[in-house]
This record gives C-alpha cells, structure tokens and sequence, in this order.
C-alpha cells in the first residue's frame, strides 16, 4: 500500500481519487484538514475498500511513526504544505512550520520506519516529495526554461519554505542513502482547487458579480499544468524514477495571467451569461502588483520525458473548459471559509 500526506487537499484528493479509480493498491491518506483541505473532496471514496483517511498533522512525529508501522506502506507521496504565496506573505512562521519543519518530521518518521525493513524493501521504497518550480526565482520574457539543475533563488516565503524542504528531502538522500525523490509542479490547476488561487477565485467572483482582480497589468507568465497531468507525472515518478533524482512536470502551456483571466470569463459568457447582458470581462480589475511578484515560472520537461515516460496529456482549453465546468455543477467548492480578499 501507499502513504499520501496531504491528500484532502486539491493536488492530493485528486491523486488519491486518480490512484482508487485505475484499482490501484490500497491507500492511507493523512490530512490536518486546515482551511484548504476538505474531507470533502474525499466524498466519493469515503466508505471505498482500498481507501484510509486519518486527521493528523505531519509534525505530529508519534502518529506519524505509528501510522507507518500499522500501516508498512511501500512508497510516501508527500502533498501536505501550506501552499499560498499571499498567505506566506502574511504569516509566513506557518510556512515554515509545515512545509520545513513538517517535512523534516515526516523525514525523520519515514527513515525511522524505512530502516526496520528487510533488504528488499528497503530496495523498493520510495519517498516522494512534492514541490513547485517556484523554488527556481522568476524568469525573464525570453530567458530559457528552468531545468533540474538551475540554481535555487526563491522570492517568496512559501518559495523558499519549499526549497528548504527540497534540500532536506536531497540531504537525506545523500546522507542517509534513503530513497527521496522531488517532483516539481508547474501552476497546477482543475476540479477542488481551493478558491484563493487565480482560476477558481476568477470564477467565484464572476459568478458572484464581483471584481475580478488581477495583479499590476496581468503580463506575469505561468506554465499552467492540469491536475490530472501531475498525478499521472507522480505516477510515472513512483514507478520509474530514481532515487535520489528530482523532476520538473510542466504543462507545456505558458500564458499570461491576463489571457487566462480573459478566456475565463469569455467563457463563462456563454455558459451562465450575466443577467444584465454584459460580458463577465466588465468585472476585471487591475490592482497593486504583489510584493516580490515572479513574473515568469517556465520548466524544461525532457527529463520527466525521457526518464518517467510522461508528458501531458491535456490542452489548455480543454482543462480550463473541464474546470469550469466541475465548479458550475459543484458550486460549493466555490466556497471559502474566510473573507479573505486575497488573491494569486
């Protein structure tokens, strides 16, 4: 069986919902349920054969022992991160407890339980750390993609909170010889993205006839990935890749945030038109640039290519149009538990 941190969160449910759906082997899912993640998105596998869910915090390091050893899974797939550049921007002590200092723990937790395996366990078990390409600073407009081996220079709190982690993850590869992997996404989108993030906050806020905001003059460019790519990617990772190794997974798909937004709302124009008649575009609002704001994320995906077997699989149009329609036909995921104005 497999372990999967964070998994009632957006990327996490929807792998471990991807992972039950194709009959693969048994999962525990471990998730804190903060504000973004919802035993909702678990729903449909609530009472599933093959499916766990335990409420526990990855800095929680006697659960976490305890869990393994009941548990004895093959393989950790570590989701659970506090993962919201504003957020970060605000509280960023958050950041560092979770996705630096919970990552250690769970680390510490895995290696712990990894050494009481018999040789060829210990052979086949992998731990595999979920990541982003923000790790890698910004890019400028024509300056070419991020690769696994470009330099580390976040600029964010949840940016750097995330590199500190990457290099525990590398370290105890390299000093303890335990079977770490880093799987870097690019922006990842879909179905049971909470609304903080720019495609579902655009939506709930059209839908809701407010102001669509979007950062200085919307020319900041994104490599913008669907949710079902990423998990095929960890998928592959889980399967062929190497201990020890790190892999950039992007969409193929790099757009300004200001095409995104449009296209959005364009779209949104012929599926639930407003009732006044104007296009959804009337509510878009320029504001304030955000401190630090990256302009371009870009990652060269070769080496997942040619190592994993992978590339994605869904055009943008096609993903952004299978978005929109899951949160039409479940609007409550359209729901925040805050009334936080923020955005990304």
């Amino acid at each position: 069986m497999i372990f999967v941190t964070g998994g009632a969160g957006f990327i996490g449910a929807n792998f471990v919902l991807n992972w039950l759906a194709r009959g693969k082997e048994p999962v525990t899912t471990l998730d804190k349920l903060t504000y973004a993640g919802r035993i909702e998105n678990l729903a449909t596998v609530k009472d599933h054969p093959n499916h766990t869910f335990v409420q526990a915090d990855i800095n929680d390091a006697a659960t976490l022992g305890a869990l393994l050893h009941r548990d004895r899974p093959r393989a950790i797939i570590h989701f659970a991160a506090e993962t919201h550049v504003d957020r970060s921007i605000q509280s960023p002590a958050v950041f560092a407890e979770t996705n630096v200092q919970g990552t250690f723990r769970l680390l510490e937790a895995a290696r712990g339980y990894w050494i009481t395996l018999s040789d060829a366990d210990r052979e086949a078990f992998r731990f595999i750390h979920i990541s982003t390409d923000e790790v890698f600073g910004s890019l400028t407009a024509t300056a070419p993609s991020f690769t696994e081996q470009s330099p580390y220079a976040p600029n964010s709190p949840y940016s750097a909170s995330k590199a500190a982690a990457d290099h525990f993850a590398r370290a105890y590869f390299q000093t303890y010889g335990f079977p770490t992997m880093i799987v870097r996404g690019s922006n990842t989108y879909g179905p049971r993205q909470y609304p903080e993030k720019l495609i579902p906050r655009t939506i709930a806020r059209a839908l809701q006839e407010q102001h669509v905001p979007i950062y200085g003059n919307g020319s900041n460019i994104r490599d913008w990935l669907y949710v079902d790519d990423f998990c095929a990617a960890v998928t592959a990772a889980l399967a062929h890749g190497k201990p020890g190794e790190s892999y950039n997974i992007g969409g193929m798909s790099e757009r300004a945030n200001i095409d995104i937004v449009t296209w959005i709302l364009t779209r949104l124009d012929k599926l639930s038109p407003r009732k006044s008649g104007q296009s959804y575009t009337a509510l878009l609002t320029f504001v304030a640039n955000r401190a630090g704001h990256d302009f371009r994320y870009s990652v060269a995906t070769y080496k997942s290519q040619y190592q994993l077997g992978w590339t994605p699989q869904t055009a943008l149009p096609a993903g952004l149009a299978a978005t929109i329609e899951w949160f039409l036909n479940h609007p409550e995921g359209l729901e925040t538990d805050d009334e936080d104005e923020e955005w990304t």
